[in-house]
């Protein structure tokens, strides 16, 4: 059976979703998109993000003062990834752990699906910048590039379009959090952070990546009891 999922934190990035699933992903198609009415905050004593209903945390903004979201701060940016089989969701699903309960969610793609570049070089070398077709929204980066990771993961955030002008939404698969919300920050966990802070450590030659890598395979081992909060994501 084929899945659709969308990822908005490190599963954003190719290099690791490989090594999540275990294959080159040769099969799975790839985009930018966002999800509406959510929101995305930090955990706090962690690094990596969590994404519930705008519904739920709204209690969070209440209790720091801050008020109602406006409609373009509800919204989470992160990739849409179809193709997906049985096994890869399972593998997700152990890497995502019970910290995390996977719904399906209606998001909104920000450009064409292009095929999950393959593996190369390119992860231990300088990034190639994106090609300027695939800059723009609706351009269609060549089948199996290289820079289909730039695409994707661009070295700087594009402006999100206005909401009324997105792509029909399609459905598919992403991991709620699901543990209390006294865990959660109001501070939003923001795309242009994951940017700025984050894309760095998956991309050129950076030893980071290993260290990814590693938290990968030690969530598999633990078979999905990742509650304890203490790993890197």
């Amino acid at each position: 059976m084929s899945h659709s999922a969308f990822f908005y934190g490190t599963l954003m990035h190719p290099a690791i979703l490989r090594r999540v699933i275990g294959h080159e992903g040769s099969e799975l198609q790839i985009c930018p998109a966002v999800l509406l009415e959510h929101t995305r905050h930090k955990i706090k004593h962690a690094d990596y993000p969590a994404v519930i209903p705008y519904s739920d945390s709204r209690i969070l903004f209440e209790e720091s003062g801050r008020g109602d979201l406006s409609p373009e701060d509800r919204t989470v940016r992160g990739t849409l990834v179809q193709g997906l089989n049985d096994r890869d969701i399972s593998l997700l699903d152990l890497f995502e752990g019970d910290e995390y309960t996977r719904d399906v969610v209606a998001v909104h793609p920000l450009g064409p699906l292009a095929q999950l570049s393959p593996a190369s070089d390119q992860m231990h070398t300088a990034p190639r910048a994106a090609p300027a077709s695939t800059q723009t929204l609706g351009a269609q980066p060549d089948a199996g590039d290289a820079t289909t990771d730039a695409y994707v993961v661009p070295r700087t955030a594009p402006k999100l379009p206005p909401l009324q002008q997105l792509a029909p939404a399609v459905y598919a698969q992403t991991y709620i959090y699901a543990d209390s919300l006294s865990g959660l920050s109001a501070e939003l966990w923001s795309y242009d952070d994951f940017v700025r802070e984050s894309a760095w450590k998956w991309v050129g030659g950076s030893p980071v990546l290993g260290e990814y890598y590693a938290e990968v395979d030690r969530r598999r081992e633990m078979e999905g009891k990742t509650l304890k909060g203490d790993g890197v994501r």
